[in-house]
């Protein structure tokens, strides 16, 4: 076996992004007259926007659009809360200097995604980065996973995936690939 590919999550795996997401999340719901408690948002953390809508029995289309334009908007304001992993941004940089590929599989919205790394000085980093709205199905579908996998020519022998969540896991798994979970 040769790992040829390494894929990570973000939120929760290469950085965690818990408290950001969160009151950025507060902010946003604060706007359309909603609370959000800590404890509800960690049972949900992981979730695509739509399940997490879901999960929270936010069913008006325009609240929802509200919501995710809103925290979309006010999720930098935040970024001093996000802590980088260090040792697996590391990792990952030494594999890519040694000839490896590096692709970053994530449920965030793209936007979010570039903004975060770029805050953290890794968009540079990763061969190929995927967000959420670029496959139809959220984890724990292995889509985003042999996504990447196809666009970069890899099988899943040859790849090795960082995840944390337990969709995030069975996504990994499902597609076949190697990984390894991330506890922050």
């Amino acid at each position: 076996m040769q790992i040829k590919l390494i894929i990570t999550d973000f939120d929760g795996t290469l950085v965690n992004t818990f408290q950001a997401n969160y009151h950025a999340y507060c902010e946003a719901f604060r706007q359309v007259g909603m609370t959000l408690s800590e404890e509800q948002y960690r049972k949900c953390y992981g979730l695509r926007f739509d399940g997490f809508m879901d999960a929270m029995g936010i069913n008006d289309v325009e609240k929802r659009k509200r919501i995710r334009t809103i925290k979309g908007e006010c999720y930098p304001d935040y970024f001093e809360l996000l802590h980088v992993n260090g040792p697996l941004l590391e990792f990952i940089r030494m594999f890519r200097a040694g000839g490896g590929l590096t692709a970053v599989a994530s449920t965030a919205r793209g936007r979010n995604l570039a903004n975060a790394l770029e805050h953290i000085g890794a968009t540079g980093d990763f061969d190929l980065i995927l967000a959420g709205e670029d496959v139809k199905e959220g984890k724990p579908s292995p889509e985003i996973y042999n996504t990447v996998m196809a666009r970069l020519g890899v099988t899943a022998d040859e790849t090795l995936i960082f995840e944390d969540s337990t969709v995030g896991l069975q996504a990994a798994s499902r597609a076949g690939a190697h990984f390894i979970k991330i506890s922050l």
